[in-house]
């Protein structure tokens, strides 16, 4: 009877104790000033979780406005912003003090933002109201409010700056801003439903998925005008781009496949199948691997592009959408817009017999209600906070 009692105090001991070493051995050191986040926008909740990605630990939950959707993150200063459709406002981040510190209001059912490669303005697109709006994220005000077609869903920027190229819905067709005089400076017809928007690294052509007609258009922005139309599979419902722009895929949702697209010679190299209800990717930045979240089937496709094939099935929670990458590019952080948690993958070098896979689930965090985005935000702090 002892000796029982004994093992039964003893081995949930152990098995902690050896879950803590698994935990700090996987997980990097960081300097004292060092900061990551990831934001997670919470639609049925009103909510942002904040997950810090140095320990895999939620540490604030922040009330935003109705019905958050679209989130990007500030590439020059530390400022997260959330679009609140419910509400038509955007919710500013202090991403050092993890609060709410502004609402700018804008128009009818926005759903996406983007901010510019200087980080001064922010792009809105309004669903609602069939324009997007403009933000000046100095003084947190918007600037212009720019007419586009029907039903707006996305507001991409160029990488150079220059330009914004927006899908809208339901009039099958992409608007072109011109960013410094902030003029629709063109009106492109492509094809039916138009969504999501893919621009090259030198700004040199969009590639926009088209849902309803399982196509995806290829626009030249230095002339504005319609390249092609290219064949892929039955409603592409968004796109993920190789970081070196040499590729580009597509994913579609209702063939349970993707499609490869060479982007210089805008040609379809081929289409595979890869899961359930395919949703979203992101490519690493070695441009070796995407990893696919497939909705129907709750699990992640690990594509190698180098070999062409599946390298990989990740169970995960339910209903899989939205990635993102860490930025040492370790961790796969994967919302679970079913089960409203945060699955995080963890990539390494398989060192013992008992680990033969490069890949292993590390953790799930439990979010909000019908989580569907996420962005990474890493910088360093100007003072010692911890985890705020």
């Amino acid at each position: 009877m002892r000796k029982f009692l004994l093992l039964a105090v003893l081995v949930p001991l152990v098995l902690a104790a050896g879950w803590y070493y698994f935990h700090e051995r996987t997980l990097p050191g960081y300097g004292p000033l060092y900061r990551e986040f990831a934001y997670i926008s919470n639609g049925k909740s009103n909510t942002v979780t904040v997950v810090d990605v140095r320990s895999f630990l939620p540490v604030r939950t922040l009330q935003v406005g109705s019905d958050p959707t679209g989130v990007a993150a500030n590439p020059k200063r530390n400022e997260v912003y959330v679009v609140n459709s419910g509400s038509s406002n955007v919710s500013v981040i202090d991403a050092e003090q993890n609060k709410v510190v502004a609402t700018i209001g804008v128009y009818g059912r926005p759903f996406f933002v983007d901010v510019s490669p200087d980080g001064r303005r922010a792009y809105v697109a309004n669903s609602g109201s069939d324009n997007v709006s403009v933000l000046d994220l100095d003084r947190r005000t918007v600037v212009a409010t720019l007419h586009v077609g029907r039903m707006p869903g996305l507001a991409r920027v160029s990488p150079d700056g220059s330009t914004v190229v927006v899908s809208n819905r339901a009039d099958n067709s992409a608007s072109i801003i011109d960013t410094s005089r902030l003029t629709v400076r063109a009106a492109i017809n492509i094809c039916i439903h138009p969504e999501d928007i893919a621009i090259l690294p030198d700004s040199s052509k969009a590639f926009v998925s088209c849902s309803g007609s399982g196509q995806v258009a290829s626009i030249d922005l230095k002339n504005d005008k319609l390249l092609a139309l290219l064949d892929v599979g039955k409603s592409p419902v968004s796109l993920a781009l190789k970081p070196d722009g040499g590729e580009l895929a597509a994913f579609n949702f209702e063939a349970g496949s993707i499609s490869i697209i060479e982007t210089t010679g805008n040609e379809v190299s081929g289409s595979y199948l890869i899961g359930d209800q395919p949703s979203r990717g992101v490519v690493s930045r070695d441009n070796s691997r995407l990893y696919v979240s497939n909705f129907g089937s709750n699990n992640i496709a690990v594509y190698d592009i180098d070999f062409g094939k599946v390298v990989a099935y990740l169970p995960v929670g339910t209903h899989p959408d939205a990635l993102a990458l860490s930025q040492n590019q370790n961790y796969l952080l994967v919302l679970d817009s079913g089960s409203g948690d945060l699955a995080v993958i963890q990539k390494r070098t398989p060192k013992k017999k008992f680990e033969p896979s490069e890949y292993s689930l590390l953790t799930i965090i439990p979010v909000g209600m019908e989580p569907n985005q996420i962005v990474v935000k890493s910088f360093l702090a100007t003072k010692i906070l911890e985890g705020r």
